[in-house]
């Protein structure tokens, strides 16, 4: 995803059945929607530097707490390899409901995920 964004963004177009047309792609609709998803973008926003999340629990979090850096592999700087391994059997669990089995059964890397 971060060495082709715009390549994802035409894939997941298409899988969401709205697939970008040729014209919209001569328009830069797809480097716009690039521009607009990135997180130097979603981290400017105003909602995000001091708005919050109001949980029902009662509990209140700043929404720049969903923001890090938006950088292959940070997650290492912030979870441990068992939270991250129950992390994937959550994930896991979740995506095989949906038909995702062969996805969830393949050994991802970081490496994998930025093609």
């Amino acid at each position: 995803m971060k060495r082709d964004p715009e390549g994802h963004v035409k894939k997941l177009a298409e899988f969401m059945g709205v697939p970008i047309s040729g014209q919209e792609e001569e328009d830069g609709m797809v480097k716009k929607i690039v521009e607009f998803c990135s997180i130097e973008h979603l981290t400017s926003l105003e909602v995000n530097k001091n708005g919050v999340y109001k949980a029902n629990t009662g509990y209140i979090v700043p929404n720049e707490t969903f923001f890090r850096k938006g950088e292959v592999g940070d997650w290492k700087c912030h979870l441990t390899e068992a939270m991250k391994d129950q992390i994937d059997r959550i994930t896991h669990d979740k995506l095989k409901r949906f038909g995702f089995d062969n996805w969830c059964n393949e050994r991802r890397t970081s490496d994998d995920l930025i093609k």
